[in-house]
């Protein structure tokens, strides 16, 4: 058998957000340069708005509201709940951004843009922070937030240089459905709406 052999020095080890912009295709279906991916990237982060990890929330029982704001940018609102009583706020996440792997697929977006702004709030308090990719550009900052309900906005403006010349999101009719071919959960009273601003 002819070919290099295969040893330890060949392994890289890659950070998660690099592991992402690697290979794309594992987290997203699509590699890089894949005119689908941007749309792809979309439907995944809402997909898993209904298909939480099992600490967030059960299945098909979050709804969120996801906005089309220009070509590589998008925003999801959601009704996540948050219990941060007796704590200083919420548990840092990768790099310590107010991303964590609970929503690996929201960070895996995030690894794919050139800013991201995460909005968490509950119980009258409020944190908003701002990431490079999915790097923090600076610790969570504490606002003023509604005095009742909970809930997470994710802003992503993906990176063009990554996709490439002409990438854009679909319309919503070019939209994935967010619960999947091979969904088999029960249904619930969570629903993703999706809205294209760019008119």
């Amino acid at each position: 058998m002819s070919g290099s052999p295969y040893d330890t020095a060949r392994i890289s080890l890659l950070e998660f957000d690099a592991g992402v912009r690697a290979r794309p295709v594992m987290y997203f279906r699509y590699g890089q340069g894949d005119p689908r991916l941007p749309t792809a990237v979309l439907s995944a982060v809402a997909g898993h708005v209904l298909h939480p990890a099992a600490a967030v929330a059960p299945a098909h029982s979050l709804s969120a509201l996801v906005e089309i704001t220009g070509d590589l940018a998008f925003a999801v609102t959601l009704d996540e709940p948050h219990t941060w009583e007796g704590q200083e706020g919420p548990s840092a996440g990768y790099f310590g951004s107010l991303l964590g792997p609970e929503w690996f697929l929201p960070a895996a977006a995030a690894a794919l843009t050139t800013r991201t702004v995460v909005q968490m709030w509950c119980g009258g308090r409020g944190f908003r922070q701002v990431l490079t990719g999915l790097r923090p550009a600076a610790p969570p900052r504490e606002r003023a937030a509604p005095a009742a309900g909970s809930g997470t906005r994710w802003e992503f403006a993906l990176d063009a240089g990554y996709f490439g010349p002409g990438a854009a999101l679909a319309g919503q009719q070019g939209l994935l459905d967010p619960c999947g071919p091979d969904c088999a959960g029960p249904a619930g009273p969570g629903r993703v709406a999706f809205r294209d601003t760019r008119g």
